[in-house]
């Protein structure tokens, strides 16, 4: 059996942040270590929390190296747009075909390989602003 242990201050800090913070995953996650220092046993903090045992056991590793700052999810995480790099260029083409998005997508198919949907442009154009 599995338990961390958690110093005065840190489970003050912990509650706070379970009753505090906008972020769910901080929340369920900071809630996890306590009830762990309360000595619940892994297999029900897995039932709890709707997560398998060994993302249980990732949680307290992660806590043990580096702290605090493994309560939120770690950036990068998704996919990654792969016009990200382009956006001049996404608005020279969509002023040349007169906002024609098949014909952009056709453009940087042929140009750069990158092959991409109609949807996808369409939220790449939303998050840009363009």
């Amino acid at each position: 059996m599995r338990y961390v242990t958690l110093k005065k201050g840190e489970i003050e800090l912990l509650e706070h942040l379970h009753q505090n913070s906008p972020n769910n995953t901080v929340r369920k996650r900071s809630q996890c270590l306590v009830l762990s220092d309360q000595r619940h046993k892994i297999k029900e903090l897995a039932s709890i929390f709707k997560v398998s045992r060994r993302t249980i056991e990732r949680w307290f590793d992660n806590w043990d190296k580096i702290g605090v700052d493994s309560l939120a999810i770690s950036e990068g995480r998704g996919a990654k747009t792969l016009l990200k790099d382009y956006s001049k260029e996404v608005s020279e083409q969509l002023e040349l075909h007169n906002r024609n998005l098949k014909n952009v997508l056709i453009y940087f198919e042929q140009q750069h390989n990158i092959i991409i949907c109609k949807k996808t442009l369409q939220n790449f154009l939303k998050v840009t602003g363009l």
